[in-house]
């Protein structure tokens, strides 16, 4: 035997609100479009993405310290409206599921 085992390995990526280290499945990714952090639930919009749990404490703790702006390498600030929208909708969404 080789000692490989056949489960695949899950990608892992760091969300840039707390800092921590989850399955790439369980993030949100966003890209900059413009001057807006737009979500990408399905992963396939173009340019840079960055990772961020979907919960409003993360997506506060990146807006707080910039995190977007950096991961991103966006000039300038980021509207985050639209990201607020869509967290919050999940967020519903979530609860409303039994």
């Amino acid at each position: 035997m080789s000692g490989r085992t056949h489960a695949g390995a899950c990608p892992e990526r760091t969300c840039v609100g707390c800092r921590e280290r989850a399955a790439k499945t369980e993030l949100l990714r966003i890209v900059a479009i413009k001057d807006a952090c737009v979500p990408d639930p399905r992963g396939t919009l173009p340019g840079r993405g960055a990772y961020v749990h979907p919960a409003q404490v993360c997506l506060d703790q990146a807006v707080r310290r910039r995190a977007f702006t950096r991961a991103l390498r966006a000039p300038g600030v980021l509207d985050t409206k639209v990201l607020r929208r869509y967290v919050e909708q999940m967020t519903v969404a979530e609860q409303a599921t039994p």
